[in-house]
């Protein structure tokens, strides 16, 4: 069964007021999870804290309903955007599925849903002592709207964490005479340069390759930099550091200034940034 078909059998029978919650409602929102939680095989419902606890075995329960926005999502009930982004952060930490990267992919992703960043923080401000707490509080910042893809916001967080300027998500690429050449999925607008994510699911088979071509020669000839970026430029190191030289060309940096240790992916949010614990006494 799909996760759709089992939420509505879930749903049918349900015995008391619940939402979907957690890695089910983030999966329902199309907000983006690690493989770990995209394959989880629990369904996730919160009810009110006073209720009765729903004991299946395919069902993890969890608390608090009384304390979330709920959105209704192809006619279930499902624990609005930024709610749900705060309770990713119980998956958080070590020997755990969701690391800050995750987080900030996920939170542009909620943002997006939201039309804005700010729920997101009011979210985890509500919460009493949530689990993963720093993390969250570390990724907010970072949050961005606009990115259409997980693969687009690991890119901004390389580029930027490298010392580069921080480019804007897809906007509108313009000649200097006003045609519209279309979206970059990374703009930096001041000096005209383009990142094209080249994702394996859209930019692999021939005809794509070939409307790929077409689009950047019409992108630089007016006037833009085109430069493209694939999965291995953001997780490998060798291939990150030849990719952040080459986006620094472009944008007139001096390569000698990029930090490419700084760039790579991060799992956990720097232990600086935890607030140090008092001493009991």
């Amino acid at each position: 069964m799909t996760l759709l078909e089992r939420t509505y059998a879930f749903a049918a029978a349900a015995p008391q007021e619940f939402a979907f919650a957690h890695a089910t409602a983030a999966r329902l929102l199309g907000i983006p999870l690690p493989y770990a939680l995209d394959e989880d095989p629990h369904i996730h419902i919160v009810t009110r804290t006073d209720a009765n606890r729903i004991r299946r075995g395919e069902v993890m329960g969890h608390r608090g309903l009384e304390s979330r926005g709920v959105v209704e999502v192809h006619g279930l009930p499902v624990v609005g955007p930024a709610d749900t982004w705060a309770d990713l952060g119980e998956y958080v930490g070590a020997g755990l599925p969701v690391g800050l990267d995750d987080l900030i992919v996920a939170g542009d992703a909620a943002a997006n849903l939201l039309g804005e960043v700010a729920p997101l923080k009011r979210a985890v401000e509500a919460r009493v002592r949530p689990r993963g707490k720093v993390t969250l509080t570390f990724a907010l910042p970072r949050v961005r709207l606009g990115a259409w893809s997980p693969m687009e916001t690991r890119s901004r967080l390389m580029v930027t964490r490298a010392g580069l300027p921080e480019p804007r998500h897809n906007r509108p690429v313009v000649s200097h005479t006003g045609e519209w050449l279309g979206f970059g999925d990374l703009v930096w607008e001041e000096q005209r340069v383009v990142g094209e994510y080249m994702g394996v699911e859209f930019h692999t088979r021939s005809r794509d390759k070939v409307h790929d071509g077409l689009r950047r020669d019409r992108v630089e000839r007016g006037d833009w930099a085109v430069v493209e970026i694939v999965s291995a430029d953001v997780f490998e190191h060798e291939a990150r550091a030849a990719k952040l030289r080459e986006i620094a060309g472009c944008l007139g940096v001096n390569a000698h200034v990029l930090d490419v240790i700084a760039a790579a992916p991060q799992f956990f949010a720097p232990a600086q940034f935890a607030r140090p614990r008092r001493r009991r006494s």
